[in-house]
């Protein structure tokens, strides 16, 4: 049984806290790699002796260098990545954002803030997102 992989490409340490606090209570063996945007990412998944094939990605669209959305795109052009799930996270409101990344194929929308101050409980919460959504993926991977 193979231990899942988990890709987090965002540049806000509260946010990357946020998810790994949230990721524990999978109760479950994962590995979690992390980027800060979208170029530290492609090295991850292009490297040369070792790249990374993760199960799932977590992804930001706002960050510095190269955001989600030029991410997605040049992830969905790579044959050997193409496929791969990806679930963006972002604090936009803007259609347009959404828009284009469910063009680009994602696998999920989330929205931030990921509920660290929040005690509320929202569909759209990271908490729900991992016990719902990423627990059957990364589970379903390992068989």
């Amino acid at each position: 049984m193979k231990t899942p992989n988990i890709l987090l490409i965002e540049d806000d340490e509260l946010d990357t806290i946020s998810v790994e606090r949230s990721l524990k209570k999978l109760e479950i063996e994962y590995t979690l790699h992390t980027a800060y945007n979208g170029l530290e990412a492609l090295q991850l998944l292009r490297g040369i002796e070792h790249p990374l094939i993760p199960d799932v990605i977590l992804l930001d669209i706002n960050m510095p260098k190269m955001n989600g959305i030029e991410f997605l795109k040049i992830l969905r052009r790579d044959e050997r990545l193409k496929e791969l799930k990806v679930f963006v996270m972002t604090t936009s409101s803007e259609g347009t954002d959404r828009t284009a990344a469910e063009d680009l194929g994602i696998s999920g929308y989330i929205i931030k803030p990921l509920n660290y101050t929040d005690n509320t409980k929202r569909p759209d919460s990271m908490d729900a997102f991992v016990q719902f959504h990423l627990r059957k993926i990364l589970l379903d991977g390992t068989s």
